[in-house]
């Protein structure tokens, strides 16, 4: 195959500071057409900011200095912004990692993927609108043709991701550069873009450059890897070659990271510290100090590029000419280095901290000049569950199902329109403001987007001390996360809190915007750590997080647990999460509950067709794995007017004409086990 996009000695600094930080050191790599070339490595060492130099749309302190990006032979760095602006959108196209900052928030999901149909193709009119219906209905909009005339605010972050990779693809480019394309998408979702983005790929031969951290989508889309690590590549190889053996410490201990049910009763390995300054002089490996196996020469000397294999690259010292003997005896794949072992406290009592009974949000849907109410979305549609102390629920399912709905309205941020919800024996609905404001300490939720739930005008440690303040913590008790708060000033306790969460405590006189992804999720935990929570929504806390980090945030989330009896409702689309840290699971599909469990009864024989669906959609590492995908056909039906019967029956490959008639009680197949499904009455269990 023929090289597309060349990219030699590419260096990027940002102004930030006194001292100029080198996000991107030297990189050099290129992508063949028609390939996925995958990049991967920890929040903040440098991949989103090599994209944006490929775009030429960087920040107004960023600055490319040296090197050269080649594309079809032209090099982008020469042209004038005119000529980028024609590239851009039609020849490459990028799909951002958050969209919230990426959309314009007043103008329409149609007039926005409408101004690349304008702009490069020169649609108009019914043509335009057609097919900005036909890509938002590809990427698995439901209703698309009614959302698309609606605002960014008005979708979920699922949502609003699946709009940005319509924008992305309606150009049909070159090349698409998928800045973690996937991290706010369901499993089932997920599957659904992937399959367009190869079925494009196929079609018209686009190459990707495909930025995750998510080793399992890069396994199943990749042809490449490269591991980038400090503003610089440290490791590069063909696919296979890469997951059957990965050679520098820093991809050995990615995948020590991953969470697994065979990890449970574990902590999960993490990598000590974190990634270096970019803004210091580099002298020997920068992995060095967080490396088990470096040595003198490590610290001294940067190491050069050595083959492994055929097409096999590793920039690393044990695997020069003059460390054979270090090889032999050092690069043997280790198991999770320094695990920590969470011994389960004995519970003698199952203490059940809430009960949610038959809760429904509906929100009205207002036409005309006096506003009458025309219908409902009902987002949550009859939802009950429990959740004791010290347990983790996880609630799964596709994007706009009514999750975070859920979460929200538990916490009474959003009114349930019917339903009880008794946290502690105290029922919250329609708890009068005052008391509810009192007991607002002891639930508290930890937003999908960091960055939409940071106040961008105010510094770390006025963010985390704002709870504090407002619902008087500090006198209501000695110990916060553990520590013990009479022996810590107001600033110490910030300081405790952010190395808590893996930050230095220097970062908290730092904005929002000065921080990477991961990073202001870990500090949108440390804030909601500060008011000593009982009970936690978490939604979506680790879908930003590389999975190094994510290590450590599942270390600390399990590690608060035992020590202090936290409960937790875990809404996450990530399968090996929920397998690693939760109790229970419940599968919602369109507002309603459709399975229950616990965890091994759910993920190892899951009773619901959704269930099966959802599982076999997951992304795996195991190239030999015999597994069959289960692909849903059709969209995903809206919440304002959904099907009659089992909601789920016009996308069920076992439908029957009883599921499209009345919605199926729930059968039990044990004392916690439970699923809403004709099936296993008409018949033996499948």
């Amino acid at each position: 195959m023929t090289s597309l996009l060349q990219i030699d000695n590419l260096e990027t600094i940002l102004h930030t500071g006194a001292t100029p930080v080198r996000a991107v050191d030297g990189l050099t790599l290129q992508i063949l057409k028609g390939e996925t070339f995958a990049l991967l490595g920890e929040s903040g060492c440098g991949k989103s900011m090599a994209a944006l130099s490929m775009m030429r749309l960087l920040p107004e302190v960023g600055e490319i200095v040296s090197g050269s990006i080649r594309f079809g032979g032209e090099d982008l760095l020469l042209m004038p912004e005119t000529a980028m602006r024609r590239i851009r959108g039609k020849h490459i196209s990028m799909i951002f990692q958050e969209p919230m900052l990426s959309l314009n928030p007043v103008l329409t999901v149609a007039e926005q993927i409408g101004e690349v149909l304008k702009r490069h193709f020169n649609l108009q009119g019914g043509i335009l609108q057609k097919r900005v219906l036909e890509i938002l209905s590809q990427v698995g909009i439901p209703d698309a043709k009614r959302r698309m005339a609606e605002y960014p605010f008005q979708f979920s972050g699922g949502m609003k991701q699946r709009v940005m990779i319509a924008m992305a693809l309606v150009g049909e480019p070159e090349l698409l550069i998928a800045d973690e394309p996937t991290t706010a998408l369901d499993v089932t979702i997920q599957a659904q873009v992937l399959d367009l983005m190869r079925d494009l790929q196929h079609q018209k031969g686009m190459a990707i450059l495909l930025i995750t951290h998510d080793l399992g989508v890069a396994a199943e889309m990749a042809h490449r890897i490269a591991v980038m690590y400090a503003g610089e590549i440290v490791e590069m190889a063909e696919r296979d070659d890469f997951f059957r053996s990965p050679a520098h410490p820093y991809s050995r201990k990615l995948f020590a990271a991953l969470p697994s049910k065979t990890r449970r009763d574990h902590g999960l390995a993490v990598i000590s510290g974190n990634v270096p300054s970019l803004s210091g002089k580099f002298i020997g490996c920068r992995f060095a100090d967080r490396c088990d196996q470096a040595w003198d020469l490590c610290k001294t000397i940067a190491p050069e590029w050595s083959e492994v294999n055929v097409g096999h690259q590793v920039r690393c010292h044990l695997y020069g000419k003059d460390a054979v003997a270090k090889v032999q005896d050092q690069v043997k794949v280790k198991k999770a280095d320094s695990q920590i072992i969470f011994v389960p406290q004995a519970s003698t009592v199952d203490s059940k901290l809430l009960y949610v009974t038959n809760l429904e949000v509906h929100f009205p849907i207002y036409k005309g000049l006096i506003k009458r109410v025309a219908g409902h979305v009902k987002a949550v549609d009859g939802v009950s569950l429990t959740i004791s102390s010290g347990r983790t629920l996880a609630l799964v399912g596709e994007s706009g199902c009514g999750k975070t709905t859920v979460g929200k309205s538990i916490l009474q941020l959003i009114t349930p329109t019917a339903g009880s919800v008794r946290y502690d024996g105290l029922e919250l609905v329609g708890l009068e403001r005052k008391r509810l404001r009192g007991k607002r300490a002891e639930f508290q939720i930890i937003f999908q987007d960091p960055y939409s739930s940071l106040n961008p005008r105010m510094r770390i440690v006025d963010i985390i001390e704002e709870g504090m303040n407002a619902l008087n913590t500090r006198d209501d008790s000695e110990v916060s996360n553990g520590v013990h708060q009479s022996n810590f000033s107001e600033g110490e306790e910030v300081d405790a809190l952010l190395q808590r969460v893996g930050l230095p405590p220097e970062t908290k006189w730092r904005y929002p915007h000065e921080f990477s992804g991961g990073q202001r999720q870990r500090i949108a935990i440390a804030r909601t750590l500060a008011v000593n929570p009982r009970l936690l929504i978490c939604d979506e806390p680790t879908s930003a997080l590389d999975v190094s980090v994510q290590a450590q945030i599942l270390n600390l989330l399990k590690e608060l647990q035992h020590s202090l009896g936290l409960a937790y409702l875990f809404i996450t689309h990530n399968i090996s999460v929920v397998e690693y840290l939760a109790d229970e699971v419940a599968v919602m599909y369109l507002g309603r509950i459709v399975e229950q469990g616990s965890v091994v009864e759910v993920l190892e024989n899951p009773k619901h067709p959704y269930t099966r669906a959802l599982l076999s959609a997951v992304p795996v590492i195991e190239f030999e794995s015999k597994r069959e995908v289960i692909h849903l056909h059709g969209d995903l039906p809206s919440p304002v007017n959904p099907p009659s019967g089992c909601h789920f029956h016009p996308r069920c490959p076992n439908a029957m004409p009883l599921c499209s008639k009345t919605y199926p009680e729930a059968i039990e197949f044990s004392a916690t086990h439970s699923a809403r499904c004709y099936l296993y009455e008409q018949g033996p269990v499948l």
